[in-house]
């Protein structure tokens, strides 16, 4: 269904219990954040705090939810509307059909004389309200964290358009207050937003910008769907929800935004212009993105809806909000990426701790050998699949998302000499792990069942570990080389050892833990040690997983052991021996003073039992002496 406008989405979510309204004044300052991580994590319900010190409530967690993100999609499930796009794809790629048939029944398979969007000139509901002396402090900005830049818009949607060609975008780009009358723009250099600035700064004009703020929820989906450049957000909206796009011509540029969004920011940025300082901020990849240049976007007029929402989210450690858009990615784009990439792709999954990039995995139907390096040579560089940094491909019966099962079918089909692809591309440039910026290494892990052409040779895990290897082991605990150690895995099959070491009192504790094992385990008991720094719990797969995707370059940070086995260091970097080339960010989480003043004010809220801070238990993983947070460690 279609909605109009936030309002409208708001009452169907309180029509299905999905809503809770919070009346006790909340600042945007760090207390909202502090509320919806708690409520986030526990998969609680979305938020409206209708009491801000502004005119506007905030809606937020709207998607945190499978039953959420498929209502603000307009579907039952997540899987209706990737049944439906693959039903049109299905149907475009049959071969018995002329093409003028096609042609002909191409309006009523994409219903395209419905979904396109259109354009007015008249005013539309998102400019109801006129401030033509602009002032974004009329705005409930948040700061997410303690060591936040400033207050950031967290879900614009950015409309920008080519000089030359008249191709417009809608990206989904953070935007820092600078003051009452700019910010920054955080458009990255793979991002479209980023190529129409360069279009307008080689032509020496300003460019406009305009960047609306709610409306359908879908419209937020789509800003963030990953589409070809110069494919039309708004079609993808109009097919989700079934009924076209209604455009109209802001006030103060000739840029088109959607007619129900709550609010909108018209302005420019000027090429000419030097570039301003934006950061840090708690991204979503559960670490401070550190400060950058970046464009600065003046503010020319803002209007909005005489009943407007103003639309948040937060982002940091895993999971949040932004989990479920992923989810609805992978449903989505599933039959587009078979069609258009690897027509034997039948799944793929972009687990939680890999927040999105840092790990896929994809399940092919194999026909032949070698079909599993063919699949990741060419996802790593097919589309944003191209900073993907671990991505392992699987055949045959199994649940990708079943993890304990894939762990499993990866080393019962995965010979450590043989199957690992390492090479170095692009990467995302919120990634800090390599050593240089948005470059670094990546790794594919064939883990197809292997065919009698690839010589694949019997892959033994071996489950008998001599006693005197725990000895060992328990030895080196002693010397406090190894803080802690995890054997859960491979007692259950899976050949993979967890320690936990200090690297911050001994910059040379990997070399002298790889020796250990190149010593006490030459026949490769272990398929794969991961290390981990001492301040993460080796049984906390998710917390173990999250870190070494994010704290390791594959192709620096991998060693062999012994031919069928791999040491993974998932440290921190700032510590290793002759230091790191960048700074390294610190983890994001609450401070002290923020988590105190919301438990006292919890009961006020009127959402359920006191729900302890998630920030308790990640606080752990803050590293001293950091400008970012400082925590003292037993």
């Amino acid at each position: 269904m279609a909605y109009s406008g936030l309002t409208s989405f708001i009452t169907a979510l309180e029509q299905k219990d999905e809503l809770r309204r919070i009346n006790t004044f909340v600042s945007p300052i760090l207390e909202i954040t502090e509320i919806t991580d708690r409520i986030t994590k526990s998969e609680g319900k979305a938020l409206l705090f209708e009491n801000t010190g502004t005119e506007f409530p905030i809606l937020i967690n709207a998607f945190g939810s499978d039953k959420r993100m498929a209502m603000a999609i307009g579907r039952g499930n997540l899987d209706e509307a990737g049944a439906e796009i693959e039903s049109v794809f299905n149907n475009l790629s049959d071969n018995s059909d002329s093409v003028f048939k096609k042609l002909y029944a191409l309006p009523s398979l994409l219903k395209l004389s419905g979904i396109l969007p259109s354009r007015s000139n008249r005013r539309g509901t998102c400019q109801q309200v006129i401030h033509r002396v602009p002032d974004l402090d009329i705005l409930p900005v948040l700061k997410c964290w303690p060591y936040d830049g400033g207050r950031f818009i967290t879900l614009p949607m950015v409309h920008t358009i080519h000089p030359e060609t008249g191709k417009t975008n809608v990206g989904m780009y953070r935007m820092q207050i600078l003051d009452k009358i700019s910010t920054a723009m955080h458009w990255q250099r793979h991002k479209t937003g980023a190529s129409h600035f360069d279009a307008w700064k080689k032509i020496n004009k300003r460019m406009p910008v305009s960047v609306a703020l709610g409306g359908d929820p879908v419209y937020t989906y789509s800003a963030t769907a990953p589409l070809p450049e110069n494919i039309n957000e708004y079609i993808l909206a109009g097919f989700l929800r079934k009924k076209k796009v209604k455009m109209v011509r802001c006030l103060t540029n000739e840029l088109y935004v959607p007619e129900d969004a709550d609010i909108i920011i018209e302005g420019y940025v000027d090429p000419s212009e030097e570039l301003v300082w934006e950061g840090p901020f708690g991204d979503h990849t559960g670490f401070y993105s550190l400060a950058d240049w970046y464009p600065k976007f003046h503010v020319t007029c803002i209007t909005h809806s005489k009943n407007a929402v103003y639309p948040a989210t937060i982002v940091g450690i895993p999971p949040q909000e932004d989990v479920w858009l992923a989810k609805a990615t992978e449903r989505i784009f599933l039959s587009p990426v078979k069609m258009t990439i690897q027509p034997e792709i039948e799944d793929f999954h972009m687990p939680v701790a890999g927040i999105a990039h840092n790990l896929v995995v994809v399940k092919i139907n194999k026909n032949y050998p070698g079909q599993g390096m063919k699949v990741i040579s060419s996802l790593f560089g097919a589309g944003q699949m191209m900073f993907t940094k671990y991505l392992i491909v699987v055949s045959g019966d199994i649940n990708i998302r079943n993890y304990r099962e894939l762990a499993q079918h990866v080393f019962a089909n995965v010979d450590m000499g043989k199957d690992l692809l390492f090479c170095r591309g692009p990467l995302d440039v919120l990634d800090h792990s390599s050593d240089a910026f948005s470059f670094g290494g990546k790794v594919g892990v064939d883990a197809t069942i292997k065919l009698v052409e690839e010589n694949a040779d019997k892959i033994n895990i071996i489950q008998d570990i001599k006693s005197d290897f725990f000895t060992v082991l328990y030895n080196f605990l002693d010397r406090n080389l190894i803080k802690n150690y995890n054997l859960n895995l491979f007692n259950d099959g899976i050949p993979v050892l967890i320690v936990a070491v200090n690297r911050s009192i001994d910059p040379n504790v990997i070399e002298k833990v790889n020796n250990l094992f190149k010593i006490n385990d030459p026949n490769g008991f272990f398929k794969a040690i991961i290390v981990v720094d001492h301040t993460v719990d080796p049984g906390d797969y998710f917390m173990v997983a999250w870190q070494v995707l994010g704290n390791s370059d594959p192709l620096r940070d991998h060693e062999y052991i012994s031919p069928s086995s791999l040491l993974i260091d998932g440290t921190i970097k700032a510590y290793r021996k002759g230091g790191f080339p960048r700074r390294w960010p610190n983890v994001v989480c609450s401070d002290s003073s923020t988590i105190s003043i919301i438990d006292k004010k919890w009961e006020s809220l009127k959402i359920g039992l006191l729900i302890d801070s998630p920030s308790l238990k990640s606080r752990m993983l803050c590293r001293d002496g950091t400008d970012e947070i400082v925590i003292s460690k037993s």
